[in-house]
């Protein structure tokens, strides 16, 4: 028997398969990588050997009213150690600097007081002013109009600033090919419209929106547009391990920093898939799983191996429950599957709706596998989002067997599902 071990909520779920019915394990080589000093040297020597940029210190002369876009709640970004680092450079370069801390929300909901405290710590909190972004009530200004067509319209804050610079990490991202550097800007301070317009259903249904897909991706290149147009000046990106410690660091130009993070992502998280009847996953465990919504993404990884018909065993703690009301409704309402993607993908680019690109991948999902959900959100609200619940992965296999019709059926495990790039 293999012992394997999912990650979940803060921990990880540990499950044991038989070796003849055992596929194989799906695994990042982050999480046995060797990093090379501490998470602070790693990314202090980042921030010292810019990617095509001056360093920080340069940048911030003369510049008085410095905005740091930084990640939400439901980013694991390791702001106590990234935020000192960037104050150093800054306060080198700039003593009398006056910094504003605008939190990148995109289309989430609002940052709690209790988690920017776990973000930055008390100290950082009392210092340093913090706004959070609000993508239907922020003020905006007009920036102009991306490749797609779609209206830009940044928060003002961070428009005005005199030095514009944001903190983040580098992971696979399920239709952005990967997170981190453009996406502080856009969706991060943009309106929730113009989020929606580029998150439209022929986006997202393009071949080229999906996991470690950066070149000719429409949804990456409005991302980096909207980054040019807003005037992103610095970045420092992370890429972290399953234990969410600091591996590798990547600081300097928007863009040609974060695709040198995004290469050394690629190098690691790339693996091959292995076809079977049942693939077990994870949403990355916390913070990426506190909600139904978020698993999505960890379903893909899943989709991209298993053998159509098949079953997606999913463990997402989900303690904030369905985390998108428009989302959760859809599917709620709707019990056909494809008359629900054939409306989406009827909708014109200003016809999108809330949770649309949400809803779009999911009922892909659903319409190629059976889900089955491990989690702490209510059974009814899983079974309303059209998967089965299990309380345990033990009876979510038990269940998987049943709907396949017997016990031997092949399984891939993948522990970590967000961490991980799936090639077919």
């Amino acid at each position: 028997m293999a012992k394997i071990d999912f990650l979940y909520g803060k921990g990880a779920l540990p499950l044991e398969i038989p070796d003849s019915r055992l596929t194989g394990v799906l695994l990042s080589k982050a999480h046995s990588f060797k990093p090379d000093g501490t998470e602070s040297d790693i990314v202090r020597r980042a921030l010292e050997n810019p990617v095509d940029s001056p360093r920080l210190a340069e940048l911030v002369k003369g510049k008085k009213n410095i905005v740091l876009l930084a990640s939400d709640h439901t980013r694991p970004v390791p702001s106590k150690i990234i935020f000192p680092l960037m104050l150093e450079e800054i306060k080198r370069g700039n003593p009398d600097a006056q910094l504003t801390i605008l939190i990148s929300t995109g289309c989430h909901r609002s940052t709690t007081k209790e988690e920017l405290i776990a973000k930055f710590g008390q100290e950082v909190c009392d210092r340093y002013p913090i706004v959070i972004h609000d993508g239907e009530q922020s003020p905006v200004t007009r920036l102009g109009v991306l490749p797609s067509g779609a209206e830009l319209k940044v928060n003002k804050i961070a428009v005005d600033a005199d030095l514009l610079i944001a903190e983040g990490f580098i992971e696979p991202h399920f239709f952005a090919g990967f997170s981190g550097g453009r996406k502080s800007v856009f969706p991060g301070v943009t309106t929730k419209n113009s989020v929606m317009a580029n998150h439209c259903s022929g986006f997202i249904a393009h071949a080229r929106s999906r996991t470690g897909v950066l070149e000719n991706n429409p949804i990456h290149e409005d991302m980096v547009d909207a980054a040019r147009q807003a005037r992103l000046a610095f970045i420092v990106n992370v890429v972290v391990d399953s234990d969410k410690k600091v591996i590798n660091a990547f600081a300097g130009h928007y863009d040609k920093a974060h695709r040198a993070g995004a290469a050394f992502v690629n190098e690691m998280a790339g693996v091959d898939a292995l076809p079977a009847d049942i693939v077990i996953t994870t949403n990355g465990g916390y913070p990426l799983d506190q909600n139904l919504y978020q698993a999505v993404k960890g379903m893909t990884a899943a989709e991209a191996t298993c053998k159509q018909g098949g079953v997606i065993i999913i463990a997402a703690r989900g303690e904030d429950g369905h985390g998108g009301a428009v989302f959760y409704e859809t599917f709620k309402k709707e019990k056909d599957l494809q008359r629900m993607m054939d409306t989406f993908l009827a909708r014109k680019p200003e016809e999108t709706i809330p949770d649309q690109w949400q809803s779009q991948i999911f009922a892909r999902v659903l319409l190629w596998a059976t889900v089955i959900m491990v989690t702490e959100a209510p059974k009814q609200m899983v079974e309303d989002l059209r998967m089965r619940y299990a309380p345990t992965l033990e009876d979510a296999l038990r269940m998987a067997d049943e709907i396949l019709g017997h016990n031997n059926g092949s399984i891939t495990a993948i522990p970590d599902g967000i961490g991980v790039i799936v090639r077919a």
